[in-house]
């Protein structure tokens, strides 16, 4: 079955992003996405594509855009819908949806799964996650990560599924 994972990270006033940066540095959790995302597809939207200084490594990277002339700055898919995107996504795969705000809006609709890091704390934001709604989405799996000297917020790993 085709599995389709929202992954973000997001903080208690669901803060994502700021200036197209992240107003955090987790570095445990950034080891997470890259446990998780590596050697599957990532559908992002244009502006969380050109944050970052270099393609991700074994990673094969969809770009969501409007602009019918885009050209990505690294070897990247183009695609102009969500659906689009979705439909590269082979029956068997397991694809990531990392963003920005509006993709994962778009996505809430059609994802299988979240997996969501909840910085315990409220930020100063550009871009939000979408609310869950919890008659849509059970919480399967939940983990704990207190502050430590390499991680300024407390943080939690939560794991949702569609009912």
């Amino acid at each position: 079955m085709k599995q389709l994972i929202i992954i973000a990270a997001a903080a208690e006033n669901n803060a994502l992003g700021i200036n197209n940066d992240l107003p955090w540095h987790l570095p445990d959790d950034f080891k997470r996405f890259k446990a998780l995302t590596s050697g599957h597809k990532i559908i992002m939207g244009r502006k969380t594509l050109e944050s970052f200084p270099k393609a991700l490594p074994k990673r094969e990277h969809i770009v969501v855009t409007r602009d019918k002339n885009y050209s990505p700055k690294f070897p990247s898919s183009v695609v102009h819908s969500l659906n689009e995107a979705v439909a590269l996504i082979g029956d068997s795969e397991r694809a990531y949806i990392i963003g920005g705000g509006e993709i994962y809006r778009q996505s809430m609709a059609m994802a299988t799964d979240i997996e969501l890091t909840r910085i315990h704390h409220s930020f100063e934001a550009d871009t939000f996650f979408p609310e869950i709604d919890d008659t849509v989405w059970e919480l399967v799996k939940e983990e704990y990560h207190p502050k430590d000297e390499r991680h300024k917020y407390d943080f939690t790993y939560l794991t949702y599924r569609r009912k």
